[in-house]
């Protein structure tokens, strides 16, 4: 049964995306949004660079990550390791994160605080000083950063292994932290060439949101970033994966306790927000399969089977590389094996194939998608995150508006068909951990020095 509280969620959710969102563009081509949110005297600052591992190329893979390190070792007026102590003083927090599409910098502050962040990201955005010296120690962090989160990491490694076997061409087979071999013989002057090509005004978008009033941040931003000239961007050329024509397998053997496996299919991505209509169905998908405790995966292989202790789906319609994948990972539980698991999986896939799913399970899942959405955009942080991703892919912040009713159009008919267009064993690709003993006096290594 269809609960009120369901209905009203989809009937409220469109009225969410109407705070005030005012949109800028400076002479050097930086683009500023603003989104004005009176809740609380806070503001978040984020500066997104339209450049990520997608933008790499071989033989310099992690070079974008190890940028976003060296971003922290100062400029001609900043000392290294000064940014985030200003930011700590100023009672607020900062951090980056690199990704496939993207590099982000971001500061969370008392309002009256902003110019404070955007003196500094405009300093490094201009005046970055690569020392040889500073390089030579931050690449080590970044290659102890990759031992830890990949290397010591069972998971970690069949999640890379899976990337590279899924993807034969395009770029995103690589690593965002790069190979190892790649880090070892990167020499600070990589680091530089890729701060110049790429670190413009014209390649960011700086988004704010909070207590503040747009048109005096626009104002801000001419004062700070407005004086960095733009400059010429490599032209971007299409790059295109090609179709899969069969299944694709990989074992991975390292120490664990327990077996895991990753399986992909190659979906499509957002490409026209007002035309397409298969991307919305493949979220909806996710969400019955894996969107909430009662979901099918959930339910049928972990609560009821015992298949498995946990399974999982997603599908990330936004990608600027213009390439997604639709993923189902799991770990079966002790006495079963992976090859179980994944015959379980098949089998909760050709159910909807052949079966589709019903308008009372349509409804609870959009019902439950889109309210994960609107929990979202309660967060100031989590609202700046939408309004960056999308402007970085490509996109205009003003989609997110309609996507309550493009989710909500979507029909059992469509969540079907895809099923039966792409989530095929000519189109799979599986990656398992087959795990080996694990050595008795083995100590994980312990999380990198903070910059």
């Amino acid at each position: 049964m269809i609960t009120r509280k369901i209905l009203m969620i989809l009937a409220i959710v469109p009225l969410m995306g109407h705070a005030e969102v005012k949109e800028f563009k400076l002479n050097n081509g930086l683009k500023l949004i603003v989104q004005e949110d009176h809740r609380s005297p806070v503001v978040v600052s984020q500066v997104w660079y339209r450049a990520g591992s997608l933008d790499e190329v071989n033989g310099k893979t992690g070079v974008a990550h190890v940028l976003e390190h060296m971003m922290f070792k100062g400029t001609k007026s900043v000392k290294p390791g000064q940014f985030s102590r200003l930011i700590a003083a100023a009672g607020g927090r900062e951090n980056a994160f690199t990704a496939t599409d993207h590099t982000c910098y971001f500061q969370q502050l008392e309002k009256s605080q902003l110019p404070l962040s955007f003196k500094l990201e405009a300093d490094r955005m201009a005046n970055l000083n690569i020392t040889d010296e500073e390089f030579s120690k931050e690449i080590k962090v970044v290659m102890e950063e990759r031992r830890w989160r990949t290397e010591d990491k069972p998971q970690s490694k069949v999640n890379e292994q899976f990337q590279s076997t899924i993807y034969h061409v395009h770029p995103y087979s690589r690593p965002v932290v790069g190979w190892m071999n790649d880090l070892e013989n990167m020499t600070a002057e990589d680091a530089r060439e890729w701060y110049k090509t790429w670190y413009a005004p014209n390649n960011a978008t700086v988004v704010v949101v909070g207590d503040v009033n747009a048109q005096e941040v626009y104002e801000l931003a001419k004062k700070y970033f407005g004086g960095i000239p733009s400059h010429v961007l490599p032209t971007r050329k299409p790059q295109v994966e090609p179709d899969q024509h069969g299944e694709r397998r990989v074992v991975v053997k390292a120490p664990a306790k327990l077996a895991y496996i990753l399986m992909g299919f190659h979906v499509p991505s957002l490409m026209d927000p007002d035309k397409d209509t298969e991307p919305y169905a493949l979220e909806i998908l996710a969400g019955v399969l894996d969107g909430n405790p009662s979901a099918r995966l959930n339910q049928d292989l972990v609560r009821q089977s015992q298949i498995a202790i946990d399974v999982d789906a997603g599908y990330d319609m936004v990608q600027r590389g213009h390439e997604s994948i639709f993923e189902i990972d799991g770990t079966p539980s002790e006495g079963k094996t992976v090859a179980e698991l994944e015959k379980a999986i098949i089998q909760e896939i050709e159910r909807i194939k052949e079966s589709g799913v019903t308008e009372e399970e349509l409804t609870r899942v959009k019902a439950q998608v889109i309210a994960s959405k609107v929990y979202q955009r309660d967060s100031m942080f989590y609202q700046a995150m939408q309004i960056g991703q999308l402007e970085s892919a490509g996109f205009s912040w003003k989609i997110l508006d309609d996507y309550p009713n493009r989710l909500k159009a979507v029909t059992p008919e469509q969540v079907q068909a895809v099923a039966r267009k792409y989530l095929v064993n000519e189109n799979l690709t599986v990656a398992t951990l087959d795990p080996q003993p694990i050595d008795p006096n083995y100590k994980p290594m312990a999380p990198p020095t903070d910059r």
